[in-house]
């Protein structure tokens, strides 16, 4: 008998296993479809001996000290700060647009001062922020829109950004200064043998068993446990009862060139009229020394594995009702991204998987004192 099965091993299912596990001394089952653990984090070594993210590349940053020292457990750091360009005009200059975004798109040499009555002046005010195309033309015009937001937005999502919620572009701030970095966070940082080995240290414990290539409803009616933790898809779980929550999905394609560097930056982005959205080039992630580079393409599709949660007003209408499906199912607790239907960085999933051991640890003590 389990205290918990738990349906996948990503974030969320990983490290409640290991607290649970580790903390509270259950025995914990976690399965998951793919042959291997970490989910669309894992990482591995290709055909030429270079270190990849199979889904994609996956950048640690956080400003949880919490999450940090948790994870540090399991992982050495190595310090890592992203940044990304922008094929624009013929260009690679820097995204995140900052002052010398502007400087060497125009030709110009303004400075931080300048740059913040630049963008007043191209900028168009609105009443509501309510679309994705409002957050950037509001902030620095309609050109730079254009030529940054609107063709990548379309070809990520399928939809004009005018179609879709504030929150997809106000990911993306815009600066006066000379940042080039992709993120501000406290902490940032890549596990410094990868992020697979830190899954493995995660898991290796006694009461934690796994199981891989395996769909959870092949067993769930042969194997007793007490409770499941399920972070799969929500609308899955019910047998799509209201229909299909809406997700983007992406292609990957990887390449390894015959030489040490592919390109000028760990990502490059493609706003134009690339099928893909952006090259990253893994050795620029990982540090790795090799003589020969890997590199990924990325297409957006719209069928696959469920990659984004689509933020538009009638999807986030749709997941409610699974929602209050899924806070009336006893005895199952759903975590992570696809269980709640929310396009969270890794460093939010640990988070929300450590509150949601807290509550139960927290129960645990309540049924003691009350069992006494």
């Amino acid at each position: 008998m389990f205290d918990y099965l738990i349906v996948g091993a990503g974030f969320a299912g990983s490290v409640l296993a290991e607290r649970l596990a580790s903390q509270l001394e259950k025995k914990v089952l976690i399965v998951d479809r793919r042959n291997h653990i970490a989910g669309n984090a894992y990482d591995h070594y290709d055909d030429h001996g270079v270190l990849v993210h199979r889904y994609g590349p996956h950048i640690f940053h956080t400003n949880s000290r919490d999450v940090f020292e948790y994870l540090s457990h399991f992982t050495d750091w190595r310090r890592y700060e992203h940044r990304v360009l922008a094929s624009v005009d013929g260009q690679l200059v820097p995204i995140p647009i900052n002052l010398d975004t502007i400087n060497k798109l125009y030709g110009l040499k303004l400075t931080s001062f300048q740059v913040e009555e630049f963008f007043a002046s191209v900028a168009e005010p609105r009443e509501q922020i309510l679309t994705s195309e409002d957050v950037v033309v509001s902030k620095v015009g309609r050109e730079l829109y254009e030529k940054f937001f609107r063709n990548y937005t379309r070809k990520q999502w399928d939809m004009d950004p005018s179609e879709l919620d504030r929150s997809v572009t106000a990911r993306v701030p815009t600066r006066t200064n000379r940042d080039d970095r992709y993120f501000t966070d406290t902490y940032q940082a890549m596990p410094l043998q990868g992020f697979t080995r830190m899954f493995e240290r995660m898991l290796t414990h006694p009461n934690i068993r796994i199981m891989l290539n395996t769909d959870y409803r092949e067993i769930v009616d042969v194997i007793p446990f007490k409770e499941m933790i399920y972070t799969g898809p929500v609308d899955e779980f019910f047998d799509y009862r209201f229909g299909k929550l809406p997700y983007r999905s992406l292609q990957f394609k990887h390449e390894t060139h015959d030489k040490p560097v592919f390109q000028p930056a760990p990502v490059v982005n493609y706003p134009n009229e690339h099928l893909y959205t952006r090259i990253t080039e893994f050795k620029y992630l990982t540090g790795q020394e090799h003589s020969k580079t890997s590199i990924v393409y990325e297409y957006p599709k719209a069928e696959g594995d469920p990659y984004y949660p689509v933020p538009r007003p009638e999807n986030a209408e749709l997941y409610k009702k699974y929602k209050a499906l899924a806070d009336a199912t006893p005895g199952v607790h759903f975590v992570g991204r696809l269980a709640t239907y929310k396009y969270y960085n890794m460093d939010q999933v640990v988070a929300q998987a450590l509150t949601i051991y807290k509550q139960l640890s927290s129960r645990e003590s309540l049924e003691v004192v009350v069992n006494r």
